[in-house]
């Protein structure tokens, strides 16, 4: 039988279809073995993120994902310029609904059917929403997104589009999840949640076995954007277990970055802190990182500090022109993943460093 354990009680708890944190409302991480990792199989199943079936929490004859799956994963992997041959982009746009969070989204709603889940509800600042509400299409379950009335436009369509109920709310990012959460407790239905469930981990950890396989090994670092750390945290993991099976070496350092104006992390970093304190977000282009008081701080910070990585701040004007070189290189990227090139330009990195950069939303998105 599967199970949560909180990550700050301990508690265990049984997977259920309503069961999104515990009782002392810490956030859950899966019970789970030490998944070992059999290259051999991967080349049975899909060219997608489904060839690592064998290393996620479903049963070995589960069917579900086949019928869901939309093709997500295997990204590029390019180099960004001739001029500098270790820095690499891995262009995770290139997905279903244009934006990395299909990784996780097509996990989530996967075992979301499998837990017979008939209604999801969903907080986003866009992105994860578009992608909760394409896949919970796929699945043929309701699904009602929270956003911010302040969502790009653009992103709002997508979502429209899918055909899930949006409910707009006034108010900061953390209002819009304390929004979907009562919702969520008042219908007892499951909380498709980006941030709390760690069912959308095991889709993020597949960026890592990707590049693991593109590259034949491991980079030195990799820049990665981080609000709430959906994508930080699956790398974390899924390097993790590449270096607990013996296929690596060593870690990457994780170097994350976030907004000037939003930044809890940074300033719980630069401060020796163990967790966050909840910040005042200033305003930011980079909605999609906007998070002032991340639930996963403490292991966002835990995972940072392991490898050795570090945490940088962008200033707006920073974002803006990063978008800018990005796209003369052929880059269109919405503008919460130029803080990713940003950060490359700020990074004092090696010469024979090598380094990824994921471009996590396509430039039409914003």
């Amino acid at each position: 039988m599967e199970q949560y354990r909180c990550n700050s009680c301990g508690q265990k708890h049984t997977v259920t279809a309503t069961r999104w944190r515990c009782d002392c409302e810490g956030v859950l991480d899966l019970v789970k073995d030490k998944p070992t990792i059999d290259v051999t199989v991967w080349n049975q199943y899909p060219n997608s993120l489904w060839r690592y079936f064998e290393t996620m929490p479903f049963s070995k004859d589960s069917k579900t994902w086949e019928l869901i799956t939309m093709g997500e994963g295997q990204s590029p992997l390019i180099v960004l310029d001739p001029l500098e041959p270790h820095t690499y982009v891995k262009v995770d746009y290139m997905m279903p609904t244009l934006s990395f969070k299909d990784r996780g989204s097509a996990i989530l709603m996967t075992k979301a059917k499998e837990l017979g889940a008939s209604k999801v509800i969903a907080d986003s600042s866009g992105n994860a929403g578009t992608s909760i509400a394409a896949y919970a299409a796929r699945c043929n379950i309701l699904c009602d997104i929270y956003l911010s009335a302040e969502t790009s436009p653009k992103k709002i369509a997508q979502v429209k589009a899918h055909g899930a109920t949006i409910k707009e709310i006034h108010g900061t990012r953390e209002d819009v999840a304390a929004a979907a959460q009562k919702a969520v407790k008042k219908e007892n239905v499951f909380y498709a949640s980006h941030v709390y469930n760690p069912f959308f981990y095991e889709g993020t950890k597949t960026y890592a076995y990707e590049i693991f396989e593109q590259l034949k090994g491991v980079p030195d670092s990799l820049i990665i954007p981080v609000g709430n750390g959906t994508l930080l945290l699956g790398a974390y993991f899924g390097f993790r277990e590449l270096l607990e099976n013996g296929l690596i070496e060593k870690m990457p350092k994780l170097i994350a970055i976030q907004a000037a104006n939003c930044a809890p992390l940074v300033r719980a970093f630069e401060s020796g802190e163990e967790t966050t304190t909840a910040v005042v977000n200033k305003g930011t282009l980079a909605e999609g990182i906007a998070i002032a008081s991340p639930a996963r701080g403490k292991q966002i910070l835990e995972a940072v500090r392991e490898t050795n990585g570090t945490f940088l701040a962008i200033n707006e004007d920073e974002i803006q022109i990063a978008r800018s070189i990005l796209a003369t290189k052929g880059f269109y990227v919405e503008i919460t993943s130029a803080v990713n090139y940003a950060g490359y330009l700020k990074y004092k990195n090696s010469p024979e460093e090598k380094i990824i950069i994921p471009l996590c939303g396509a430039g039409i998105k914003s």
